[in-house]
């Protein structure tokens, strides 16, 4: 029996890119891991910036009424390049998949559809909906209440097609917003260069989408949850509230869970921590 560690890819959430991986990787591969951190549909090296943005003089008007040039991008594409994604990194045989945050939305449809692909999947306080649910359902609902994110908005997602952050605000209380939302236990500076680093627009089809689960697909596969109990965009509620509808689906297949005392990125506050943790479920 070939005893040798799998492969692991990483998989970031919106907004973000490959690059919040990065302080993950090097633990890892010291550790002499194979691992990959990609890029979803719309994001990192595949994103697209609405022109508003970097226009002069700014129009704020302009901000909320863009038609976003990622608004096609569903969860269909999300899933498939994902997919490939995965192949790529296993050569066709199993990797542990690490998804953050809306990642796990597009983890959850790549298991379901190839699921012997996926050795281990682990959602880091990622979105984990139930069949047939979509993402969007769960992000104003009550476990989801105090979140910063739907607050920092500014556009409605149904008129440009992508939930639009304004990354080069100059506002001192909106950039402490995006502080608070998504790095609340993280170093300043870092926090500073990571908000630079978001991608403004994230495409709505995401987490629109939905993914019909089944026994021998999603349920089929080993699972971790890892809880982030200081969380400001997924609230500690909403992320048992995942955890306990899978185990109510697909009972002869819990989730094991792992508690982090962090804010929405870990991969930034605790680099370390979660490098220990993803090395031992793979």
């Amino acid at each position: 029996m070939d005893a040798r560690p799998t492969p692991l890819l990483l998989v970031h959430g919106y907004w973000h890119g490959s690059w919040c991986w990065s302080e993950v990787i090097a633990p890892l591969a010291a550790g002499g891991r194979t691992t990959l951190a990609v890029d979803l549909a719309g994001h990192g090296l595949r994103a697209l910036r609405p022109a508003c943005l970097s226009a002069r003089p700014f129009d704020s008007a302009a901000l909320a009424t863009e038609v976003s040039p990622v608004a096609e991008v569903d969860l269909d594409q999300a899933a498939d390049l994902l997919v490939a994604q995965i192949e790529q990194v296993g050569h066709g045989a199993p990797v542990t998949v690490v998804a953050h945050s809306m990642g796990g939305t597009v983890l959850t449809r790549a298991a379901q559809q190839r699921p012997e692909l996926i050795a281990h999947a682990v959602y880091l306080t990622a979105f984990m909906p139930a069949s047939d649910t979509p993402a969007a359902a769960y992000i104003q609902s009550p476990e989801n209440a105090g979140e910063l994110v739907g607050p920092s908005l500014r556009a409605d997602p149904a008129a440009i097609g992508a939930l639009r952050l304004d990354v080069a605000s100059d506002d001192p209380a909106y950039r402490q917003q995006l502080r608070d939302a998504f790095f609340g236990d993280v170093d300043r500076a870092v926090t500073d260069a990571a908000i630079g680093l978001l991608t403004p627009d994230a495409p709505v089809g995401i987490a629109l989408g939905t993914t019909s689960l089944t026994r021998e697909g999603w349920g089929s596969v080993p699972r971790t949850y890892v809880t982030c109990a200081q969380d400001m965009a997924v609230r500690p509620a909403l992320q048992r509230k995942f955890i306990a509808d899978a185990d109510a689906a697909f009972p002869d297949n819990p989730t094991s869970v792992v508690a982090l005392d962090a804010s929405h990125s870990p991969f930034l506050s605790m680099p370390g921590r979660v490098a220990e943790i993803i090395t031992k479920l793979a």
